[in-house]
């Protein structure tokens, strides 16, 4: 079974953990990946882009000339959607853009990133993230011990200062472990995981 090294703050390989072929040996699957990204994105959609038709405009009501007689088209209302201030043809409306991915095609999914990230040198574990108070400067601290920059750190609930601290720094984001997804896995250039939330994340993906 294939290892990596564990890193501390000084960037000495502390310790080793195991890496296990069900989830690191795994073929890449971009299609599978594609869908589960997508999954996302729509999920986070609000869905809530709206417009009004010809029946939600305000005003005409009355009927701006007669039928016939005037040399003019004719037109019931100055609400239609030839007319300006009229109303919008097949436009947006609120709606629900969410489904449901398999939670078997999710689970595969996010292996395969994982495995792609370990396979490219982008998947890195430490030891611990010790950020001492919620502030930029401990978190910027931090990123330089480990020398990271465009990354996804990884670690459980409980270290609260550590989600605090990145807030503010660009192109690096903080995830609890329960809440790890494909998508912020992959729009950041590295991945890093504490010891304690990698193992975690190995146990819910066995």
């Amino acid at each position: 079974m294939e290892k990596l090294d564990i890193i501390d703050r000084g960037g000495q390989a502390s310790a080793q953990v195991d890496l296990p072929e069900s989830i690191f040996s795994q073929a890449a699957n971009d299609h599978l990946i594609y869908e589960a990204v997508v999954n996302y994105r729509a999920n986070q959609r609000q869905g809530n882009a709206s417009t009004k038709t010809r029946a939600f405009v305000s005003g005409g009501g009355r009927k701006p000339w007669r039928q016939k007689g005037t040399g003019r088209a004719r037109v019931g209302s100055t609400r239609s959607p030839l007319w300006k201030k009229g109303g919008t043809v097949f436009g947006p409306h609120p709606r629900d853009y969410s489904y449901e991915l398999p939670k078997k095609a999710k689970r595969s999914a996010l292996r395969a990133a994982l495995a792609g990230k370990h396979a490219s040198g982008e998947l890195i574990v430490v030891s611990e993230f010790e950020v001492k108070e919620p502030k930029t400067r401990e978190a910027v601290a931090l990123l330089k011990a480990f020398k990271l920059e465009s990354v996804l750190l990884v670690d459980l609930h409980d270290n609260a200062n550590l989600f605090l601290a990145v807030r503010n720094l660009p192109r690096v984001k903080a995830v609890d472990v329960s809440g790890l997804n494909i998508y912020d896995v992959l729009a950041h250039k590295r991945l890093a995981f504490s010891r304690r939330a990698f193992e975690a994340v190995l146990e819910k993906l066995k």
